[in-house]
């Protein structure tokens, strides 16, 4: 590889600026970012350019080819085989050029940019009976462009075929910075296209000879295995039409770059019949696929024991086995599609008395409504973040000999031998993936820092890739080649095939600029590894304890970046608001955990920590935890960004305005006490451009309004509060309610209503309101604050936690504080106590109503609409709130997969926050709630979640349990 001089990396860096729309970054971080995918490979490329249009891939080609440096095509980052990194000016689509242009559903064609995620694509299909049928399990981040650089397939590629069969044209940018439109080419346009002067007229001439020139070789491997992601396609030259756009998929960015594409749309199937067969044995299994595919299945997928083991320890999917019977130590997934309900069923049917016949399996189960589909497809492609969260400690599951395939019929002898391979270098991995296809998933679990697991990682590689050539079937049938495959291209096609393709690369990139060392001339597939890079972490004292996941570093390093954090808000869940908004790589989980990898390896972490530059990547995470719960390895970057924030202060200080957030508490104290005056005060509009101008506090963001009334003085002089009948006072037990600083000065009624229905239940209350939580500091980095506050509540809790007496609260941010942080804070045993007694006090109302204590009576309407809080979704869970709402009479509760509200506490006061937070409301929560039915009761868990919801659709959104409170007491 050679490596380009930083002068002239620089003056190609002012050179982009000024002639392209896009952004440009060469700084240390992005190009740190950019320097790894979802392989095992790190390269760090030369800068990153976000082209905004096609003229601006075409600029960004003609100005590397003229510096002579290579350039690099990039959607989401996914590729397991390190196909998009390189020394190189990477080309990220994905920020940009994301657009479907146009969908034509009566000509069943879409054309779509390559940044476009397949999730999207296929939502936007859907009203239109239609879908892009390859199904990649990263549908909700892969971009087409990706899946048209490697060939990508899926489940279904047994009925639908790969990628290359539903490309029908291309757009594209050629090596000279030219572009071209590629697509199937009759006699007369073909010569026509190659009697124009120029790089395209030069491929098409040239071509036809080098295909010419390998037809024997060609025809002697025409009975490989069709599922093929590996090489470039002289075969389907060969076979078929003069078809440049097909002819490019699967070529990596190697030949050019896609800028727009039309793909071909695929009627979905109207019904949809899984059986699920149980075995005691993936041999069994295996055993068990032929005659699945002789019925008729469109999709087989197999998981094996070790997959399935690992499930039922993962708190995110061992409810997924109340579907199974038994413990199967294996399981088949066969789908069956039918244009009716009855012949998708009557064909499913068929497969189960067939199995039965020949005695496949010990039980079977169909699965025919939505309800009983997700949580087994969900099951199904667990597999690839079960894998990633399981190795040991330093070991990482490794995408090498991942999905080599072979026909079908020879999967059960292949796959045993497989393993023998395995067993025999003292390997283990778990096996899953496209029985009908003949492709399994199988990552090995391998520590590469060692030179010997190098070493072993290699004898592997190529004894498995001899045994798939034995069987007649490919090394690469879904990932593409990348660094991890290409050197074994030459023994794969043959050194005639292997030539021509080469040829095939000069033609196309006479300067070798396109994505060098990918496909061909590659280079060993051990170089540019990773983990041997990786320095030891140097010593770093932390406030948080990440000493169970090796340190700091340690706890950024879990991150796979397979890009789960990388979805388009469209796509559900909560993981990662910021990156929803804005599509950027920096502000992803996976950007903000690899920042911090790059820093805390620093020779002095202490000092890079402090590094402005790291700050601002770190900035935009809303702390919202999601990727506690979301992401497959539980990387916790709100406990991240804290710890950093708390060292960024030790080198610069506290700001005024993290002061004044940490000091929530104290403020809202205040506030309460000289209410109403310290509410007037704050609503003048000098007032608030003041604020804006000197602590940063958005003029337009609703305040705070203070209650006269707070909490305490409630307590105070509260009345007796009627007991159930048949209840005694106390009869339940102690309980201490933990008063939050905003139910206490803010929204008083709703902790109110949660002790008089607490009491009235039975219980007898004592109120904890003198120690804060210390949500606010840890929020703001304010840690060596944060942990004496967390130490005096302990201490002020820990008697009765040790009784076993329940701590409950209405503000999920602050029991989580309890459950979660406190853990990590202090070394201090009695806080594990108290963390294992807090819960939402609606975990407690539901055990009075399911006993009937609790006897609602009012109708609080029949529509209610549930946003819980972010870390109640991550770290407490929200059955026990949706569960109370549907105890309300008449009531149906929709809880919304809104995401973040962007509140985020502080976060969405920031002035320079703002109008993102205001962007990540209006991605899915906004019109949900704007979108209700009339008369629907909008019920959300959080402070900052209520006040979000009512500054961003004018509707009033209230805490679950004043719901409760107006039902049982009227």
């Amino acid at each position: 590889m050679v490596h380009v001089a930083p002068a002239r990396t620089d003056h190609l860096a002012d050179v982009l600026r000024r002639r392209l729309d896009g952004n440009v970054r060469f700084d240390d971080y992005t190009r740190h970012l950019y320097s790894t995918d979802a392989s095992m490979y790190q390269v760090r490329p030369l800068g990153v350019v976000f082209p905004r249009h096609a003229g601006d891939v075409a600029t960004a080609v003609e100005l590397c080819r003229d510096a002579g440096v290579a350039v690099l095509p990039r959607g989401a980052g996914t590729s397991h085989c390190g196909q998009t990194v390189g020394e190189a000016v990477v080309l990220d689509t994905s920020k940009h050029l994301n657009e479907l242009v146009e969908l034509d559903a009566d000509a069943l064609r879409a054309r779509v940019q390559p940044g476009l995620v397949q999730d999207e694509l296929n939502r936007a299909a859907a009203p239109h009976g239609l879908f892009f049928a390859p199904d990649t399990s990263t549908s909700n981040r892969a971009t087409l462009g990706g899946m048209i650089g490697n060939n990508s397939c899926g489940s279904r590629s047994a009925r639908y075929g790969m990628t290359i069969d539903h490309v029908e044209q291309l757009d594209v940018v050629l090596a000279d910075g030219s572009t071209a439109t590629l697509r199937e080419l009759g006699p007369d346009e073909r010569a026509a296209r190659s009697a124009v002067d120029g790089l395209e007229g030069r491929i098409v001439r040239e071509l036809p000879g080098i295909v010419d020139s390998v037809r024997g070789p060609l025809a002697a491997q025409q009975d490989t295995f069709w599922r093929r992601a590996g090489g470039y396609r002289l075969d389907r030259l060969a076979d078929g039409p003069f078809d440049l756009a097909r002819f490019a998929v699967g070529s990596e960015g190697t030949l050019v770059t896609v800028t727009e594409a039309v793909v071909r749309l695929t009627p979905k199937p109207a019904s949809v019949v899984m059986v699920v067969g149980h075995f005691d044995s993936t041999t069994a299994a295996i055993a068990a696929t032929d005659t699945a595919m002789h019925r008729g299945a469109a999709a087989i997928e197999m998981v094996d024991a070790f997959i399935l083991d690992l499930a039922r320890r993962s708190p995110q999917h061992r409810h997924l086995f109340g579907a199974l019977e038994g413990e199967p130590k294996a399981l088949l997934f066969a789908e069956f599609y039918g244009d009716t309900p009855e012949q998708a069923r009557h064909d499913a049917e068929e497969l189960v008395s067939a199995w039965r016949a020949e005695r496949h399996g010990y039980a079977t189960k169909l699965a025919t409504e939505e309800a009983e589909l997700a949580p087994l497809r969900a099951l199904r492609k667990a597999g690839l973040g079960l894998l990633m969260a399981a190795g040991k400690p330093g070991e990482r599951s490794i995408a090498f000999v991942e999905d080599t395939a072979v026909p079908p019929e020879h999967l059960a002898e292949y796959t045993s031998r497989f393993a023998g391979i395995l067993d025999r270098h003292g390997l283990r991995a778990g096996f899953y993936g496209h029985a009908s296809a003949g492709c399994l998933h199988v990552r090995p679990f391998m520590d590469l820092s060692r030179p010997d697991q190098v070493r072993t990682m290699r004898q592997v590689a190529e004894e498995v890739c001899a045994l798939a050539l034995e069987y007649g079937g490919v090394n690469s049938s879904e990932h593409g080649d990348g660094y991890a495959r290409s050197e074994f291209n030459r023994t794969i096609f043959g050194e005639e095939v292997y030539e021509a393709m080469r040829r095939v690369k000069r033609l196309f990139d006479p300067d070798g600029i396109m994505n060098p060392g990918k496909i061909v001339d590659a280079p060993p597939m051990t170089d540019n590894l990773r983990e041997p890079t990786l320095p030891v972490a140097p010593a770093l004292r932390t406030h948080f304890d990440f000493g169970h996941r090796g340190g700091m570093r340690g706890e950024a390093d879990r991150c796979m970046r397979i890009g789960a954090c990388r979805k388009p808000e469209t796509s559900g869940g909560a993981m990662c608001p910021s990156f929803m908004a804005t599509r950027d790589e920096e502000h992803s989980t996976r950007g903000r955990a690899n920042a911090l990898v790059k820093a805390l390896s620093a020779p002095d972490p202490q000092h890079e920590l402090g590094d402005e530059r790291l700050t601002e990547v770190l900035d935009l995470c809303l702390e919202c935890k999601a990727c506690k719960h979301e992401c497959p390895m539980s990387v916790d970057m709100a406990t991240l960004k804290s710890e950093a924030l708390a060292h960024h202060h030790e080198r610069h200080g506290v700001d005024l305005r993290s002061r004044l957030f940490g000091a929530t508490r104290l403020l809202y104290r205040l506030g309460a006490l000289t209410a109403p005056l310290s509410t007037a005060l704050t609503r003048p509009a000098p007032v608030r451009r003041a604020a804006h101008r000197l602590l940063g506090i958005h003029r337009r963001r609703p305040l705070p309004e203070f209650r006269r009334d707070h909490l305490l003085r409630w307590w105070r002089r509260r009345p007796a509060v009627p007991v159930a009948d048949g209840i005694a006072p106390g009869s339940r037990g102690e309980v201490v309610f933990l008063a939050d600083s905003f139910t206490s000065h803010t929204e008083p009624e709703i902790a109110r209503a949660a002790i008089r229905l607490l009491e009235h239940a039975g219980w007898r209350v004592r109120l904890e309101s003198s120690v804060c939580c210390a949500r606010p500091q840890i929020s703001k980095g304010l840690l060596p604050a944060a942990k004496k506050q967390a130490a005096r509540l302990v201490r002020a809790l820990a008697p009765e936690a040790e009784r076993g007496v329940p701590i409950v609260g209405c503000e999920p941010s602050c029991i989580s504080t309890l459950r979660d942080e406190h853990q990590q804070l202090l070394p201090d045993s009695r806080a594990a106590l108290v963390g294992g007694q807090a819960r939402l006090v609606e975990e407690l109302l539901v055990e009075a109503l399911e006993d009937g204590t609790l006897r609602p009576t009012g109708d609080p309407g029949a529509e209610v609409l549930l946003h819980p809080h972010c870390h109640q979704k991550a770290v407490l869970g929200t059955s026990a709130t949706a569960q109370l709402l549907r105890h309300l009479p008449g009531a149906r509760v929709t809880e919304l997969d809104a995401g973040c509200c962007g509140m985020a506490g502080s976060f969405g006061f920031e002035a320079e926050h703002y109008e993102l937070s205001m962007r990540i409301g209006g991605q899915r929560l906004f019109p949900a709630v704007q979108g209700a039915a009339p008369g629907t009761r909008v019920a959300a868990t959080g402070v900052s979640c209520r006040q979000q919801i009512g500054h961003g659709t004018g509707a009033e959104a209230v805490h679950p349990v004043l719901l409760l409170h107006d039902a049982v007491f009227g």
